[in-house]
């Protein structure tokens, strides 16, 4: 009769309770797993400079973290901030003229019911547009107020990956029980990947203000410039994204007593400028990170509704990640591969 020796049970057993404890963590903690995929975001574009002000110019880690902490703090909020001050005159504009803003509004939609017989305005679409916007706009509150949520998080963890980044590293080389070949080679597609969707962030959010220009010029939008350099600044920011930029855009315009160049803009916001932010991110991941565009379709729609705003990035980058799994356990474990490999 064949035995079970008792050390492959404690084996199991012990891998057993640490599976059901990881399934505890993971329910537990995956409200701040965004933050965790931000903070790896910020630590592998900060790593380097953390190593340079530690080698070259012997400063301490505390001190070189809380630099480039503050340095990133002060890139991610001077967006917000330039947004805020060139949009607060023109915001100031549409609320002294609000009531010229619905009565233009109004009088664009009856011209288009008499001329095509049609009844837009009915108490049946005004129910709906107000039952819409009462579930719209707490999701928008509630996801900005835990965007903001998530960065201090996210901050508090960097903290600690930048002072203890060595350290963290060489305890992933032990504790992953692959070959450190493998490991490397992880470790360097990971860190393409993350970096090619940070890079692609503000290089969709130009593309999106280059294709809002170009529309801007075309339909005789006064300061085109201006309404560009917002359109790139809002296409950074999260959950509204360049909307933040053609709708305040086409408010100003229905107050202007410009219905027709309101309605347009609105329409070639949500239409063109909001499809660039999807085409040009297909072209992009390709480029950069040499990721198949069902890849990035997919990995978008699985990382939104995992992750939310930071699942653009790292959707793509979960499937990517599955895929580069299975490749490494072909190298590991297959026999024929490893049969291959010994030496003669």
């Amino acid at each position: 009769m064949n035995y079970i020796s008792n050390n492959i049970i404690r084996q199991v057993l012990l891998l057993l309770f640490i599976v059901l404890l990881g399934i505890v963590l993971w329910f537990q903690l995956s409200t701040f797993l965004p933050a965790f995929l931000g903070a790896y975001t910020l630590y592998v574009i900060m790593r380097k400079y953390m190593l340079l002000l530690q080698s070259k110019y012997k400063w301490k880690s505390g001190l070189c973290a809380a630099l480039l902490m503050f340095l990133s703090f002060l890139i991610i909020m001077l967006p917000i901030l330039v947004l805020v001050n060139m949009m607060a005159s023109k915001v100031g504009f549409a609320i002294q003229h609000s009531s010229e803003v619905l009565k233009a509004i109004q009088g664009f939609i009856e011209r288009y019911e008499k001329a095509y017989n049609i009844d837009i305005i009915t108490n049946a679409n005004i129910q709906k547009a107000t039952n819409w916007g009462a579930q719209t706009l707490p999701q928008v509150f509630s996801a900005t107020l835990s965007t903001l949520i998530t960065v201090v998080v996210m901050y508090f963890i960097l903290f600690f990956m930048l002072t203890e980044g060595r350290k963290m590293e060489s305890g992933f080389y032990e504790w992953v029980p692959i070959k450190d070949e493998n490991i490397i080679m992880l470790r360097k597609d990971l860190n393409r990947m993350v970096l090619s969707n940070a890079i692609g962030i503000p290089l969709i959010a130009l593309a999106q203000g280059i294709v809002g220009l170009i529309g801007y010029l075309i339909i005789g939008v006064t300061e085109p410039v201006f309404w560009f350099i917002i359109t790139c600044i809002a296409g950074m920011l999260p959950v509204i994204g360049a909307a933040l930029a053609y709708v305040p855009l086409s408010l100003l315009l229905f107050a202007s007593n410009e219905p027709v160049k309101g309605a347009i803009v609105l329409a070639f916001g949500l239409i063109i400028i909001g499809s660039t932010d999807n085409i040009f991110r297909f072209w992009l991941q390709k480029k950069l990170g040499d990721v198949h565009p069902l890849i990035t379709v997919f990995g978008v729609i699985i990382g939104v509704n995992l992750f939310g705003f930071i699942g653009l990035i790292f959707g793509p980058i979960l499937i990517s990640l599955f895929i580069l799994l299975l490749k490494v356990y072909s190298k590991e474990f297959s026999p024929s591969k490893n049969a291959l490999n010994k030496p003669t």
